[in-house]
């Protein structure tokens, strides 16, 4: 057991650990300009992230006008990413904290992985441009597997592939998929006061929350003090 009472602690990534949202919209207003479709603002698509590709599509066509037809999902979800991977983390920045952290975390033997519901296909290229990619053993998107959170077998994956424990591993995010992934991973969750969530964050049943990164090492030991292992 590492000094923090976890040997193991997941993040979610987009409004967690890094403010993506100027490129995810960036690239959902090039979608719906192609559509004559008016740009959503990027306090509308704070609302719009957190379920993957599919979800922010059908939320910011049905702001926009009309909802997009069943058949053309999957066609606008591959405009999407193609439009996102040519700029994929052009304005995205790291938050506050989370760099020194991690690297606090690392060396003090804790396993760090990624578990989010962003592209698979755009997870790496984002961590690798912002330069967070050593910090984690495995990071697994929405398209990774067979299933994504909530569904309690993303998360255990990621913890697996790190090589930690479910007895020994909490959870850090941002909103209600968060606090639904974890409660089905039967894993501790403190969620963060600055991310994406469409009800106000204080009101979710998390373990514990931060308005700091900084403070999340101090929050992990409290977890592990007050949970019965």
């Amino acid at each position: 057991m590492t000094g923090y009472g976890f040997d193991a602690v997941v993040f979610d990534l987009d409004g967690t650990l890094v403010d993506s949202i100027p490129d995810v919209i960036g690239a959902m207003n090039r979608v719906l300009a192609e559509h004559g479709r008016r740009a959503v603002s990027l306090d509308e698509g704070r609302q719009m992230v957190g379920e993957g590709a599919g979800a922010l599509i059908q939320r910011a066509f049905g702001a926009t006008g009309a909802p997009p037809e069943p058949n053309a999902m999957d066609q606008l979800i591959r405009r999407y990413l193609e439009w996102y991977r040519h700029y994929p983390a052009v304005e995205t920045e790291v938050f506050p904290g989370v760099r020194e952290t991690l690297r606090t975390l690392r060396d003090a033997g804790v396993a760090l992985g990624v578990c989010t519901n962003k592209p698979h296909e755009m997870v790496a290229p984002v961590l690798d441009a912002l330069n967070l990619s050593d910090y984690f053993s495995a990071a697994l998107g929405a398209g990774a597997l067979a299933f994504k959170k909530p569904d309690p077998r993303h998360m255990n994956a990621v913890i697996e592939r790190i090589g930690g424990k479910p007895d020994s591993a909490a959870y850090v995010g941002d909103g209600p998929t968060d606090v639904e992934a974890a409660r089905a991973a039967k894993l501790p969750v403190v969620l963060v006061t600055w991310g994406y969530t469409r009800v106000p964050v204080r009101s979710l049943d998390a373990d514990a929350f931060i308005d700091r990164f900084a403070d999340l090492p101090d929050a992990l030991r409290t977890l592990a003090r007050e949970t019965v292992r």
